[in-house]
């Protein structure tokens, strides 16, 4: 499956939200997500929809996951080369991360 998220909010903070999109590989879109999440930083709402697009992959059954991201942030810090500094991030990088683990590949 492909996952493509991305999240976002108006100040930093301000109000935020996230959107997932996920497709079978072969351009076919399988669900889609789009939520706010009240007042939250970008990353909080960019951390937020990798967790959710996670979920979601996990519960239809993927065993292989591309994930889209636009945040060179979590690219980062979910292959382990840049430290979660932030206290906010810590728990939601602790959660895609066990998420992660459930995939054969990603």
């Amino acid at each position: 499956m492909i996952v493509a998220c991305d999240g976002a909010a108006r100040g930093n903070p301000g109000p935020a939200g996230f959107g997932v999109h996920i497709t079978d590989g072969h351009g076919e879109t399988i669900a889609e997500i789009a939520e706010g999440i009240g007042v939250a930083t970008n990353n909080v709402a960019e951390y937020t929809g990798v967790v959710r697009a996670l979920a979601l992959a996990r519960e239809l059954g993927a065993s292989e996951v591309e994930l889209l991201l636009d945040s060179l942030l979590i690219v980062e810090q979910l292959h382990g080369r840049w430290r979660v500094k932030d206290a906010k991030l810590i728990p939601l990088h602790a959660e895609a991360r066990r998420l992660l683990v459930g995939f054969r590949r990603w």
